[in-house]
């Protein structure tokens, strides 16, 4: 039986998790979900990993949820497709929160679901002929699950527009939108792309690194208040004096390359 889900770590510390279904355009059943929740979460654990790309094999990055897993839901009960819509809303919540870099390599069609995992990514290339859309409403359902994802990755005036309309949304304006970050003449050059960034997030102290997503994350969504000021002087203080804080900072007047940089 095929692996729905394909993990493999280089030595560099990158973990690459590969949606594997190509020939029903990588949509993701019960069991994609579900291996996906587990490759994340062995990512996250595992001290060794410093970067995660995410991608797809095939012509397409995913056409989000099955819909012969969608359509059988007309013979479960609500509560079974109240457990089923759960199952997989903590999927991407544990993407969205990994506390490591999350790197997505987009090709072809990206929809429904699809947008979900690239919005939970902290960084998306797409290659020029992907074509994203949140296709929901075309039958008669809504980006629910996804939602609190998406509208933090296209802002609230872009996702009033596309939840509603359906419209396919075109590489180069996902680009303006900030749902992708950089474009690539095909899926061929999504390698060539990928090295300054990973090169660059290994050169990084990787405590830092998860303590600074967390700090998007949450000041993003915070009053500028007392509390939001006592949060970040926190985690300043914190950092100078851990070892990673120590052993960068002595690195830099010592003129040498700090213990996290293996090469």
């Amino acid at each position: 039986m095929t692996e729905v889900v394909l993990y493999n770590k280089d030595p560099r510390g990158v973990a690459t998790i590969t949606i594997n279904r190509p020939e029903v355009h990588n949509a993701f059943n019960d069991d994609v979900i579900n291996l996906l929740r587990e490759a994340i979460n062995d990512s996250a654990a595992d001290n060794d990993v410093r970067a995660v790309v995410l991608r797809s094999n095939g012509k397409n990055f995913s056409a989000g949820a099955d819909l012969r897993m969608m359509k059988s839901s007309v013979n479960t009960t609500r509560d079974e497709n109240y457990a089923n819509s759960k199952d997989m809303g903590r999927m991407f919540h544990t993407l969205n929160s990994m506390p490591k870099p999350v790197i997505a390599l987009v090709q072809g069609s990206a929809f429904g679901g699809a947008l979900g995992l690239i919005s939970c990514c902290d960084i998306a290339i797409a290659s020029q002929d992907a074509a994203f859309c949140l296709s929901e409403v075309k039958i008669g359902l809504a980006p629910a699950v996804i939602s609190p994802f998406v509208v933090a990755a296209l802002g609230e005036r872009a996702s009033r527009r596309y939840f509603q309309t359906a419209e396919k949304i075109t590489a180069p304006k996902a680009a303006e939108l900030g749902l992708v970050h950089e474009l690539v003449e095909s899926a061929e050059q999504f390698d060539e792309a990928l090295f300054p960034i990973l090169k660059s997030i290994l050169c990084n102290a990787p405590g830092a690194v998860a303590k600074s997503k967390e700090l998007v994350q949450n000041v993003s969504r915070a009053a500028i208040d007392e509390n939001i000021l006592e949060y970040t002087a926190e985690i300043i203080a914190d950092l100078r004096i851990a070892d990673e804080g120590q052993e960068g900072l002595s690195a830099f007047f010592e003129k040498r390359k700090p213990n996290w940089i293996k090469a």
